[in-house]
């Protein structure tokens, strides 16, 4: 299973949350954003989780960590509009330019990806 996550999929997984179990495929490849990167590292520091281990954490879940690029920054960029009303963060499009860049099905925590006029394939884990 390859799939691309959100930080709040990742999170769901990593803080043992509701939806979790809907990832636990086995040996699942996880491709993570360096900007969802950053908001889970963000998270775990504000729980108290050392940067040193957060990224032990994060690097042992995920199986690539992709650069944000050019590529993934003018697609971010171009989905603002059309998600606006869908109320996504830089983040949340910065995931799913990934998503789209790498034909991979995204998984998120978020219902309301369910809706998005995007040419993706959507998972919601709870």
């Amino acid at each position: 299973m390859r799939a691309v996550l959100d930080s709040s999929a990742l999170l769901a997984l990593l803080l043992d949350e509701p939806g979790a179990d809907q990832l636990n495929h086995p040996t699942p490849y996880w491709h993570l954003s360096t900007v969802n990167y950053a908001e889970v590292m963000s998270r775990l520091l504000q729980l108290g989780v050392s940067a040193s281990r957060g990224a032990e954490i994060i690097h042992q879940t995920v199986s690539e960590i992709v650069p944000f690029s050019e590529l993934h920054a003018n697609r971010t960029a171009e989905w603002r509009e059309k998600t606006k009303s869908f109320g996504l963060s830089l983040g949340d499009r910065a995931c799913l330019a990934l998503a789209h860049e790498a034909a991979l099905p995204v998984y998120t925590a978020d219902r309301i990806w369910r809706d998005l006029p995007l040419p993706l394939e959507v998972r919601v884990i709870r």
